[in-house]
């Protein structure tokens, strides 16, 4: 029985355990970043290992001050000799960044962090497409969410043209992700979290809603374009909300969903 009760009480956190398993993920692969903006910022983050860079004269040219202060030595190349592992039809503007992918911690490192008034989050129910989530991080920066928050599995992964995307947000916007998303939204409720899910039929729009709760940490769900919100979430939020439409029809892409209601809630 001691031995057992011993075990028990030395077990680890959920949090902890998901916290280990993306830092030993991240120390297992590299992300090949492209594009003149993307690439800029990865090289002025200081925390982000820098494994390789390949440019072009007129990418160096651009981009010689952020190189020459990034610790790598670049791989200057003739366009046509240009040589990485990254999509043919990739606009990398000649310049390309092996590193390794960001680690940002748990959702305790951030939920409740850096917060001027009370914490905005932003949540994704399965949006894979990494154009998406670039464009969903670049809001989020602008409008001062404290994270965005994918899940392990069938989420964009951290990759070139999701930093491409992003133009440099990737860099000082949160990205975690975790798990197990109605988990996530559970600790987010324990935590004072009023967790709204985007949903085109909700009957409440989300300007009355945060006008209502102005003063509380908010989290926005997203889903994918298509299948939007899977049940099990629409059951694990608070509530769900809508964007009202002047017309009463249409739907807005996921990302620039994200920003009108990051705006919404920014505002109230």
């Amino acid at each position: 029985m001691d031995r057992i009760m011993k075990k028990s009480a030395t077990k680890k956190p959920k949090w902890v355990i998901e916290k280990e398993q993306t830092k030993k993920a991240a120390s297992q692969e590299t992300v090949w970043l492209f594009g003149t903006h993307a690439v800029q910022d990865a090289l002025l983050n200081p925390a982000r290992q820098k494994l390789r860079l390949v440019a072009t004269k007129n990418a160096f040219d651009r981009l010689k001050t952020a190189i020459e202060h990034c610790g790598v030595e670049p791989e200057i190349c003739e366009p046509r000799q240009f040589s990485v592992p990254i999509d043919p039809g990739s606009v990398h503007q000649g310049i390309a960044l092996e590193t390794k992918p960001l680690v940002w911690g748990s959702l305790e490192d951030h939920a409740l962090s850096g917060a001027a008034g009370p914490a905005r989050l932003v949540l994704l129910d399965q949006i894979t497409d990494p154009h998406n989530v670039g464009a969903i991080l670049r809001s989020a920066e602008v409008f001062g969410a404290q994270a965005v928050i994918g899940t392990l599995r069938h989420s964009a992964p951290e990759t070139g043209a999701l930093a491409k995307s992003a133009s440099g947000a990737l860099e000082r916007q949160p990205y975690l992700r975790l798990r197990n998303l109605a988990e996530t939204i559970i600790t987010l409720q324990d935590m004072g979290f009023l967790v709204l899910g985007l949903d085109g039929t909700a009957k409440q729009s989300i300007d009355e809603v945060a006008k209502t709760h102005s003063d509380r940490p908010i989290a926005l769900v997203f889903g994918a374009e298509g299948p939007g919100l899977r049940q099990r979430t629409k059951d694990t939020v608070d509530q769900l909300v809508s964007i009202p439409s002047d017309r009463g029809f249409g739907s807005l892409n996921v990302s620039n969903a994200a920003a009108v209601a990051l705006y919404a809630i920014r505002r109230s």
